[in-house]
């Protein structure tokens, strides 16, 4: 009951495209965590309200104590300093306070990390995403691998591929060749690095795995609504780390399986006739691949 009522209070809703579609992003003076869009991230909100019940009255009763102490036993009305060596009541409360307090914050913190390495049904699909300096390169793993890479958007690249509104496609956040997922689908993500460490996180998904070379690390998420979710590269790998941004596209079942269909033939139409589609155009995906 607690998770309900407190899950996504932690978000600040980030800005909507113009076309409706939503965006998970980074918004102006964001001050705690994106709007979760996979079960797993609103958890992860839960638990941070939660803890902050902990957290914020300690801080208060140790400054409080800090002050009093400070006032109360000043050396200007205290000339005689107390020679109390222990006090048996106090040490108790201290002790066992702290324990109760962690219990409380352990058992929930354990069932998250499990929930984060457990997913909730078998995986629909396999990506593999590998990281390179200084880029993403991605590989569906199916009957018909799809592999292509995914590199920063360029501003001058952004009439050519349709995606001018800096609003659902911000500066150093959009990139060429997002992801493609269903809604309401279990994906598993292998993570590797063809080079130095990188690390593969996506905020409103609540998943965030290093990259590491030679190392296959697994992940996974269910997104539960469609729109363009964004991440970034976070572990520090080089001078361009900061122009390596991961962007996930979630679509409705029918969208993903005509873009994927298109995808196989020619990526760079597939990928426009699926954002006309998304735009409320009137273009056939699966007509890309011709």
């Amino acid at each position: 009951m607690m998770k309900k009522i407190f899950a996504g209070l932690g978000a600040i809703s980030p800005v909507l495209a113009a076309t409706g579609a939503y965006a998970g992003q980074p918004a102006p003076w964001q001050l705690s965590f994106q709007e979760p869009a996979t079960r797993i991230m609103e958890e992860i909100a839960w638990f941070e309200q939660y803890t902050l019940a902990f957290i914020v009255p300690t801080t208060l009763l140790v400054l409080v104590l800090l002050g009093w102490c400070l006032v109360r036993y000043r050396e200007s009305v205290n000339k005689t300093p107390s020679r109390t060596s222990h006090n048996t009541v106090i040490e108790v409360i201290w002790t066992l306070g702290p324990v109760i307090a962690l219990i409380f914050i352990a058992v929930p913190s354990f069932q998250l990390l499990t929930a984060q390495y457990t997913p909730e049904d078998e995986p629909a699909m396999t990506i593999k995403a590998t990281g390179v300096q200084w880029y993403w390169e991605y590989e569906y793993q199916d009957e018909d691998p799809l592999t292509f890479s995914s590199f920063l958007l360029n501003d001058g690249d952004r009439a050519a591929v349709g995606k001018e509104d800096r609003a659902e496609y911000p500066r150093l956040l959009a990139v060429d060749n997002e992801v493609v997922v269903p809604v309401n689908t279990t994906v598993r993500v292998l993570v590797t690095a063809n080079d130095v460490i990188h690390a593969f996180a996506v905020p409103s998904f609540g998943i965030k795995v290093d990259a590491v070379p030679g190392r296959l690390n697994e992940t996974w998420f269910k997104a539960e609504r469609e729109g363009i979710f964004y991440g970034q590269c976070s572990e520090l790998c080089g001078k361009d780390h900061a122009f390596m941004p991961i962007g996930v596209r979630v679509v409705s079942q029918e969208q993903y399986d005509a873009w994927r269909s298109a995808a196989q033939a020619n990526l760079d139409e597939a990928n426009k006739a699926l954002l006309a589609s998304i735009n409320g155009e009137q273009v056939n995906v699966a007509d890309a691949a011709n």
